[in-house]
């Protein structure tokens, strides 16, 4: 076997484990083998451990000696990781390990997610169970599962299950931060079934593509403005059936409801004597799309190809207008900017998955606020636009957001570490992504929380990449902060 790549990375022990969730695959529904592994791991290392009745993982280790009267401390991730790849790229994310290089700095998948986003901070944690020498207070590492496909784990975790009265959240993306508030959020779906009729003859059978774009985490990179592959190919569609007859058979884009689709797919039937205007209209309609994402999203491509189906029915007219408008005018993107935290998303929606195949077609909108009441609001929008065209729209998923609490103890700790390690404060933030800290606090309402973590730069996209430096200045803080924990409280 090929040694990995991160063998030579600092510190040693956190990128040996990360080496392991790499190697190890993990999508959401999928962590039973990790999960087998780290309880072997644990074992060996004589680390007590258990699984909740809805999977978690929960690792523990008693306090060094002469820290046994300090509070708890709970260190927190989520095992399961987005699973994205580009056009043409091989990969079973339920059999195949993640392919990674280290480059100028940088761990990178090229072709898929890397995972960093959270194997970063789960291998953080198992460090820290490991560490010799390490003075620290009892510790609980909680594993949750299911994070990234609605936070099942976070959601199930019975009350009276952590005994830690601190915890460490290790899944942001941004160093130099911590984190004191997240934003909640509720899933939108639309169901609807169109009625078909027979293709006409003499009509040619054309799939369309778009892609070549960014995508993204839909949280924290829904500000940037990045196309939305579903959105676009609506949008060029409408514009062609504005032109001749277009019948829609099948359309595809997206693949997860918290990452902005990048790649988007329609097969659709066409008079055979308007076949001779689609290169141009292609090419002038790529053309805008070029000079308009520019700055954002350079890579986009559009084509379309013949395609050799047989012919059989395509969606009716009527429900064409009613599928193509819904998607091109549903409000995607930032809604409304923080008031309290400069620069930051306070409420948004993704439209993240579509799905038309054989008249039936499914919707999926991620919907996110720093504010519940807003993301509540915002979902009740979408589900009645839905209604006006004919849709039937419900929302589901609904966690809540982590409020932030300036006063809190461990905030203030936490901040003197740093500026002791590092000679500067850190940056007070939220975050406009989901963390499992508002359904934590719901189950244990007594808990003192913060987030911090490395840079992690694409989560949730091909390319993601997670930097050295950052990590190995992670450890460090969690290191020093755990030390802090560990002494009497004066």
């Amino acid at each position: 076997m090929n040694e990995s790549p991160l063998s030579v990375l600092h510190p040693t022990q956190v990128w040996s484990h990360f080496a392991t969730l790499c190697a190890i695959p993990r999508p959401s529904y999928h962590e039973h083998a990790l999960k087998q592994h780290l309880a072997a791991w644990a074992d060996a290392h004589g680390i007590a451990h258990f699984e909740d009745a809805v999977g978690n993982l929960i690792l523990q280790k008693p306090a060094s000696p002469g820290c046994e009267s300090a509070p708890g401390v709970i260190l927190q991730g989520h095992l399961d990781m987005v699973c994205q790849a580009n056009a043409g790229t091989v990969h079973d994310f339920e059999r195949d390990p993640i392919q990674i290089v280290v480059r100028d700095g940088w761990v990178i998948a090229e072709n898929t997610t890397l995972g960093a986003d959270n194997g970063i901070g789960v291998a953080l944690a198992l460090a820290a169970l490991e560490a010799e020498g390490l003075e620290h207070p009892a510790l609980e590492v909680l594993l949750t599962i299911n994070e990234e496909s609605g936070m099942d784990g976070a959601r199930g975790l019975a009350p009276g299950t952590l005994q830690g009265q601190y915890l460490l959240n290790l899944d942001t993306e941004e160093w130099g931060h911590f984190y004191l508030g997240c934003a909640g959020g509720v899933d939108v779906e639309v169901r609807h079934i169109s009625e078909m009729e027979a293709l006409p003859p003499d009509y040619a059978v054309l799939r369309f593509d778009v892609s070549g774009l960014r995508g993204g985490h839909s949280g924290i990179d829904i500000h940037l403005g990045r196309g939305n592959a579903i959105k676009l190919l609506a949008e060029a569609l409408r514009d062609l059936a504005a032109h001749t007859d277009v019948r829609l058979i099948e359309m595809q884009g997206g693949s997860a409801r918290n990452a902005i689709p990048r790649e988007a797919f329609a097969i659709c039937a066409v008079p055979l004597a308007a076949v001779s205007g689609i290169d141009e209209w292609a090419e002038h309609r790529l053309t805008s799309w070029q000079h308009r994402f520019s700055d954002v999203d350079a890579g986009i491509a559009f084509g379309y190809e013949l395609d050799e189906m047989p012919v059989g029915q395509a969606v009716s007219a009527t429900e064409r207008d009613h599928l193509l408008g819904f998607l091109d005018n549903v409000v995607n993107g930032v809604s409304r900017i923080s008031d309290d935290f400069a620069g930051v998303t306070d409420t948004s929606s993704n439209l993240g998955i579509f799905k038309l195949s054989q008249g039936e077609s499914k919707v999926t909108f991620k919907v996110r606020s720093l504010l519940d009441a807003r993301a509540d609001v915002l979902a009740d929008k979408l589900v009645s636009f839905a209604a006006g065209y004919g849709l039937r729209a419900y929302k589901d998923g609904t966690y809540p957001g982590w409020t932030p609490n300036p006063a809190s103890p461990l905030l203030a700790l936490c901040q003197q570490v740093y500026e002791a390690q590092f000679g500067a404060p850190a940056s007070l933030q939220v975050i406009h992504a989901g963390l499992e800290c508002g359904l934590l606090a719901a189950s244990h309402p007594h808990l003192d929380m913060i987030s911090f973590g490395p840079d992690i730069r694409g989560a949730h996209a091909p390319g993601e990449k997670v930097e050295i430096a950052s990590v190995e200045y992670c450890w460090t803080l969690l290191q020093a902060v755990l030390r802090a924990l560990a002494k009497p409280v004066a």
